[in-house]
């Protein structure tokens, strides 16, 4: 089974990340997406996030209905900070029976050659990137790039933060079901 792996704080999870996810489910070859959720990406800053627990049950409420989607806590298990090269060994050594692709927007793409042994992970593994505005792809690094123009939306885990912050309504942002556990749990305040 081929499947991409979407991997990211989700701080929260929203509706950005689900139509990208979709898109890649259903416009690449791939026949299940797993959202790999990082307890600690080691280029940002951790004091604004969730308990990676607390996160991943988010995830696990905002995709429970679609059946290809999976929430992943595999890299809470692993040495921290979170570096991709080793998640996708440790992914290959326990899953040989799959094929796993990365999947990430070209902003974070534009960073790859601060990532630990990118190298090898481009050599290594296809990558499936979506285009955001204002951050070229460099093709030119890996013959396994494959590059999707995703519909995006312009809101941000950090907009969504704020708006619960000042109680204002973050409503068609997030499901429903992530929005009320949000509220009854009091995330974010």
């Amino acid at each position: 089974m081929k499947i991409a792996l979407y991997f990211g704080s989700f701080n929260p999870i929203h509706v950005g990340h689900l139509i990208i996810a979709n898109h890649v489910l259903t416009h690449c070859d791939v026949d299940r997406l797993w959202f790999v959720v990082s307890p600690h990406n080691p280029l940002k800053e951790t004091a604004s996030l969730l308990n990676e627990n607390h996160r991943l049950h988010l995830v696990q409420l905002a995709i429970e209905n679609e059946p290809k989607f999976k929430a992943s806590n595999i890299e809470f298990k692993l040495p921290r900070p979170s570096f991709t090269i080793d998640t996708m060994t440790y992914l290959r050594e326990k899953f040989p029976q799959h094929e796993f692709v990365i999947t990430m927007g070209s902003d974070s793409f534009s960073n790859i050659k601060k990532w630990k042994n990118y190298k090898q992970l481009l050599d290594q593994h296809k990558i499936i990137i979506y285009n955001r505005p204002g951050f070229d792809i460099e093709t030119s690094l890996s013959k396994q790039i494959e590059t999707v123009n995703a519909p995006l939306l312009d809101i941000s885990s950090t907009y969504i933060r704020s708006q619960i912050k000042e109680k204002k309504s973050i409503r068609y942002l997030v499901t429903d079901e992530v929005m009320n556990e949000i509220k009854s749990c009091g995330y974010y305040r």
